[in-house]
């Protein structure tokens, strides 16, 4: 299947935005990581805002970035929403409560700990009422939910928004589950493909076709391997104009996900 690609939005450490990511993706600025990327939340009203998690703060930032390239209204757009872990912190703090002599949970915590949690606050924020879709399949999520975004995309002929965000855990469970670094992307998919826009083929093929694609700078592959959304790296430099077009992208350990690229 065939989509078109008309929306990107970045956030990282050294990759702040996508005007910033395409520049350091297609080597005309070094990727230097020395801050912390502050994301943007002005588009959630205040009151959720104020209740809004840093993941949640992550994933509309970069889902807002790229819709806003695609001069799409939100409102009409479908959403693909996927995460290793989704709300690592909040699970952090109903656990710790729960060792608490009073064990008493917090009823904002308790609704923000659902895998949904982010789609949810992005339909507060654009009034957005199309299909939503939150999903998690451990390292293979960001492929997984590519996927599925392409397919409905292509099935529906309607346009969609991916977005892949993760974060790390705060300790002890970072130990069980190691991200040094955040990372979030979101790609607006349309099909058919508009004329003067970019495309990609995105197809399944088994684990014989090629080890997945990775990144030739070395601190860039570190954060492709670090964090699962950040396997969606090399499909990024493709789109910036540089690298192979043709990305393979890891799925359940004996299949490929297959995104051949035209800029």
């Amino acid at each position: 299947m065939r989509i078109g690609l008309v929306g990107v939005g970045l956030l990282s450490a050294g990759l702040e935005g996508w005007a910033t990511g395409r520049e350091v993706l297609t080597g005309l600025r070094p990727f230097c990581v020395d801050s912390n990327p502050d994301p943007d939340a002005a588009l959630l009203p205040s009151n959720e805002r104020r209740r809004s998690t840093t993941g949640v703060r992550w994933a509309v930032h970069v889902a807002h970035e790229a819709i806003v390239q695609s001069r799409l209204d939100p409102r009409d757009v479908a959403t693909v929403f996927a995460s290793s872990g989704g709300e690592m912190g909040v699970l952090d703090q109903l656990c710790r409560a729960l060792t608490t002599t009073e064990r008493i949970i917090s009823p904002t915590l308790f609704h923000q700990s659902v895998h949904n949690t982010a789609a949810g606050y992005w339909g507060i924020a654009t009034s957005c009422q199309q299909s939503s879709t939150a999903l998690s399949c451990y390292d293979d999520s960001c492929a997984a939910g590519l996927l599925e975004a392409a397919t409905y995309a292509a099935v529906e002929s309607r346009p969609v928004l991916f977005v892949s965000y993760d974060l790390p855990s705060p300790e002890p469970l970072n130990r069980a589950r190691p991200i040094q670094s955040g990372f979030a992307a979101a790609l607006v998919m349309t099909c058919p493909p508009a004329v003067g826009t970019s495309s990609a083929k995105v197809s399944l093929e088994t684990a014989e076709c090629g080890e997945a694609t990775g990144m030739s700078n070395i601190d860039l592959e570190r954060l492709r391997r670090d964090n699962p959304s950040g396997r969606l790296l090399p499909m990024l430099r493709a789109l910036a104009g540089t690298g192979p077009s043709t990305i393979r992208m890891n799925l359940s350990d004996d299949q490929r996900l297959v995104i051949e690229v035209d800029t």
